[in-house]
């Protein structure tokens, strides 16, 4: 995933530089790094964007028959659809050939179901990839996290323009679906599983910086 999931992959999140932001403007009692004032932090932040994705975003999907054009979703398309969550229909798809060149092959095009398009989630969702982080307007998402506690903080670091920064690193409470319990799912999605198993015990990573508000997730300030 990575979704990890969107939420496991946000373990490494890395701080982008932001718009200066006095710190001045901020309370005393805001400002001030605690387990309660983080707490507020990270409820607010998973609140909005506590979904578990699959990185999911782009519908209807083409998938070659031959799985070296697309390995990831040859393997997991069907068992979405074995699921009841998509359906597919054979037709040629275009994939890339061993000499880089377009060609037609053999494949299915799959399109959510009505009980599919109940996991679609119309919000933004940010997806890491391998250089960045993507910000979508939706994903297919498998489950929610809530907070279960907050572990710790490093020592919060201001940069060139005087915006401090931090990470909290804490415990979830996890509402997976029904599905997720599925053997083929789970052998398909190791990642998703790995959320869902470490639940209460995995601990998790988010940076976030001071605002005149208090500390705000990075996210929120990702475009």
């Amino acid at each position: 995933m990575n979704r990890l999931s969107n939420a496991l992959r946000r373990a490494g999140v890395t701080l982008p530089v932001a718009v200066a932001i006095m710190l001045a403007a901020c309370s005393g009692s805001a400002a001030e790094p605690s387990t309660e004032t983080f707490t507020k932090t990270i409820n607010d932040y998973l609140a909005e964007r506590g979904h578990l994705c699959l990185a999911e975003y782009q519908w209807p999907r083409y998938v070659a028959d031959d799985a070296s054009g697309n390995s990831r979703d040859a393997l997991q398309m069907p068992v979405l659809e074995k699921l009841g969550l998509l359906k597919s229909t054979v037709m040629p798809v275009e994939r890339t050939g061993d000499d880089g060149a377009k060609v037609s092959a053999p494949g299915r095009r799959y399109d959510l179901t009505a009980e599919g398009r109940k996991f679609y989630l119309h919000k933004p969702v940010v997806v890491a990839t391998a250089t960045k982080q993507e910000t979508h307007d939706a994903d297919f998402c498998v489950a929610n996290l809530t907070l279960d506690k907050v572990i710790g903080w490093e020592t919060p670091v201001k940069d060139q323009d005087g915006t401090s920064r931090t990470s909290v690193l804490y415990t979830y409470h996890i509402d997976p679906a029904p599905f997720t319990n599925d053997p083929e799912f789970r052998r398909v999605f190791p990642m998703v599983t790995r959320v869902v198993e470490g639940a209460g015990t995995l601990q998790l990573r988010e940076g976030v910086r001071l605002t005149k508000d208090g500390w705000v997730a990075e996210e929120f300030f990702q475009h």
